[in-house]
């Protein structure tokens, strides 16, 4: 089965009803049918992160979107280790050029290591790196 990566903005437009991206993602994730969706811990903590601005609810629904996503035979979530907290900061110092985030850099390396092509998000990093 493919794989295909998920970032912290495809789960973004999903959790929030009225994201203006959640249609997109929506069709986006019906189109490519049968897959193996794959994430981080890293994903998972920026997305915790963008939601925790929206007062109790959003929190409550944010942590528990969250637990699905790990819950989820659907959705391989890789761990967070010392060693590719290490390798991210490495590929974020190697390309003083570009505005990756730390997460982005992870996410690249998870990636790369998974043989990933495909990314469901939004974010123009990714084109720019081709992936």
């Amino acid at each position: 089965m493919k794989s295909v990566f998920a970032d912290t903005l495809y789960w973004v437009a999903i959790a929030r009803p009225n994201d203006s991206w959640r249609q997109a993602a929506e069709q986006a994730r019906q189109s490519l049918g049968e897959v193996q969706l794959v994430t981080t811990d890293e994903v998972l903590s920026e997305f915790l992160t963008a939601m925790s601005h929206g007062g109790g609810e959003v929190r409550r629904r944010a942590v528990e979107t969250v637990r699905q996503i790990q819950a989820s035979p659907d959705v391989t979530v890789i761990a967070q280790s010392r060693d590719t907290f290490l390798a991210a900061i490495d590929r974020y110092a190697a390309r003083e050029d570009k505005q990756y985030s730390l997460t982005d850099c992870s996410s690249m390396n998870a990636m790369q290591a998974s043989g990933i092509r495909e990314v469901l998000t939004n974010d123009h990093h990714f084109r720019s790196r081709g992936i």
